[in-house]
């Protein structure tokens, strides 16, 4: 558990409003975590490649875990999403690029939460936390060509649609195109 340690003992936490927040991910969230995708693999899989490879809480825990295994300042965040104190999806962030001040932020939400603004409004904190205290100039949302609840969320928050990555990400039923949206530091609102 390479420095493990330090993130483990003092998670980044996210006031979104009264009834949610985001948390930084820890060991204790992996029975939660398991349990959502474990009782809605039908659903989730349409769209999340990973749920063929997560058989059992060990594998939740094991990828929990391979989070830490870089320096805190060079990984990338991903939170347990919170509503009214359970845990009821994840959102963090992919390829972050320190450099180029550039990253992606994913998403996936229990289908019971659907319809609350509970990722639009957590994305929103997200995306306000990265501008003011990370020093993030581009924040990208890609989401399959025909996943259109995916689809509503950058749109709401006013992200700028790019174009199509052609075959972009290798689900269980095959490649599908993603589409691309950003929005930049000086587009903030």
């Amino acid at each position: 558990m390479n420095g493990a340690g330090s993130s483990l003992s003092r998670p980044l936490n996210l006031l979104v409003d009264d009834d949610l927040i985001l948390k930084e991910i820890q060991l204790n969230d992996t029975n939660a975590i398991f349990e959502i995708i474990d009782h809605q693999r039908e659903y989730l899989h349409e769209w999340l490649p990973f749920i063929d490879y997560t058989k059992h809480a060990g594998n939740t825990r094991a990828y929990i875990l391979s989070l830490y295994d870089r320096p805190y300042d060079r990984r990338d965040l991903v939170f347990s999403i919170w509503y009214r104190g359970k845990v009821v999806g994840l959102m963090g962030l992919k390829g972050t690029d320190r450099d180029n001040h550039k990253t992606e932020i994913g998403y996936w939400l229990s289908s019971d939460m659907q319809g609350k603004g509970i990722v639009t409004k957590s994305c929103y904190r997200l995306t306000k936390y990265l501008f003011e205290n990370m020093s993030i100039n581009r924040i990208q949302i890609r989401v399959g060509v025909g996943n259109m609840k995916s689809k509503k969320i950058p749109i709401r928050l006013g992200f700028k649609f790019e174009g199509i990555e052609r075959c972009g990400e290798s689900l269980p039923s095959g490649y599908t195109d993603l589409e691309v949206y950003s929005m930049l530091r000086s587009e903030f609102v």
